[in-house]
């Protein structure tokens, strides 16, 4: 394993107590913390570079759409879009969906197709879609999981079909760990005319990821998985795909030309970004990104594969427990588990009693928990600030709390 523990010491929030124990915070699939070069990315804008970008030229607001726009270059660098034009700025992976679920399911679903997902996904990514069936006429279908944890693609032929407009599948499952084969099946899809969107929010910042070798039409994700601030996110289209989108919302900056009769609209990434965007939280996922790769991904990912393969031994202790996912192969950066003692929701209260942060509950996979036969699990999910110590303290705790709930 990496020794990448010296960067602890940039992480502010990990150096206290909660309820009397050093924190050991498990919770980085909800959300990560942020680094101070990012806490200063967003003072330094604030204190000296405040202004709106792209409409002024006086010398603040050159300096914060310079910024601005940077943060889209080395955005698009990061999951290697063809250009800075096919990367925009959302509040986050559910408001990318949503965008797409309803500017381009508006201009392209239509009674008799077919939106395929798969039984693994967020809430995030079946509730845009359900919708938007209901709105153009269309039907939705799911990919079923397995008892492994993985996708039952024996039969996708039979699934993945010319009536189908639209595949959407998650790349890191955040209740399973799951890592989907999505350069496959967005080469199935494409083979068919399928367009097709991947929900990238547990695999930007914790793997390398490549939009063009993966080979999709959208990708979404969220800054705040990634060091970055709350509220801000990415939305890739490609090229192609979004000239044929009209804008989604209206207002200043996403437009070409205004009478009082009609308007005329700019070009992508400027016709999905109308008002006043936020100017900090892109600067702020600007400066995550740079000092994610000062660290570098790839180490980044064998630091979290390896305190997960850690974590996964060790939880095998604990009687009555049911790992959920894969128990082999590449996973994402967490692990989900149910104690047959102990409620999830139990489980994490007792947990934080100790400092521990977990999650417990159904994770907005509540169609998952179905499948599973299981009211929720609790999930132990890592960053590269974390360590096997950090792991240790938390089978401490688990232990005891095995006890408490017997």
């Amino acid at each position: 394993m990496i020794d990448l523990s010296h960067l602890r010491a940039d992480f502010p929030i990990l150096h206290q107590q909660v309820n009397g124990q050093p924190l050991v915070y498990f919770d980085n699939a909800a959300s990560s913390q942020k680094p101070r070069a990012v806490i200063d990315s967003l003072v330094h804008y604030y204190e000296h570079d405040n202004a709106n970008v792209h409409r002024g030229l006086h010398a603040l607001s050159n300096r914060a759409t310079d910024a601005f726009e940077s943060a889209r270059e080395k955005l698009a660098r990061f999951i290697g879009a063809a250009s800075p034009e096919e990367v925009i700025f959302t509040r986050g992976t559910t408001e990318s969906i949503n965008l797409v679920a309803n500017i381009w399911a508006s201009e392209f679903l239509k009674p008799g197709d077919i939106i395929l997902y798969t039984g693994m996904e967020h809430h995030s990514n079946l509730v845009p879609w359900q919708l938007a069936a209901k709105r153009s006429g269309a039907s939705v279908q799911h990919i079923p999981v397995l008892e492994d944890g993985t996708l039952d693609l024996e039969n996708i032929n039979a699934l993945l079909t010319e009536q189908v407009k639209l595949f959407t599948c998650v790349h890191v499952s955040n209740s399973l760990g799951t890592i989907n084969p999505v350069k496959e099946l967005c080469a199935r899809a494409r083979a068919l005319g399928i367009t097709t969107l991947i929900d990238g929010a547990q695999a930007v910042g914790h793997m390398p990821v490549n939009v063009q070798d993966i080979g999709c039409d959208f990708y979404v994700f969220s800054g705040h998985k990634m060091c970055a601030p709350t509220g801000i996110g990415g939305l890739y289209g490609r090229a192609e795909v979004l000239a044929k989108m009209p804008p989604w919302h209206g207002g200043g900056e996403m437009i070409d030309l205004v009478t009082l009769e009609t308007s005329t609209y700019k070009a992508a990434p400027a016709r999905f970004e109308a008002g006043t965007p936020d100017i900090a939280g892109v600067i702020g996922l600007g400066a995550a990104i740079d000092y994610l790769e000062t660290i570098g991904i790839d180490r980044i990912h064998e630091h979290g594969a390896a305190l997960t393969s850690y974590a996964m031994q060790r939880l095998t202790e604990l009687p009555g427990i049911r790992i959920l996912g894969p128990a082999t192969g590449d996973r994402g950066s967490l692990t989900a588990f149910h104690l047959a003692s102990a409620h999830p929701h139990d489980l994490v209260e007792f947990a934080n009693t100790h400092g521990l942060a977990l999650r417990g509950g159904h994770h907005c996979t509540q169609p998952l928990m179905k499948r599973f036969q299981i009211p929720g699990s609790s999930r132990a999910s890592f960053y590269f600030y974390n360590t096997t110590a950090e792991i240790d303290r938390m089978m401490e705790i688990l232990h005891r709390a095995v006890t408490f709930f017997s």
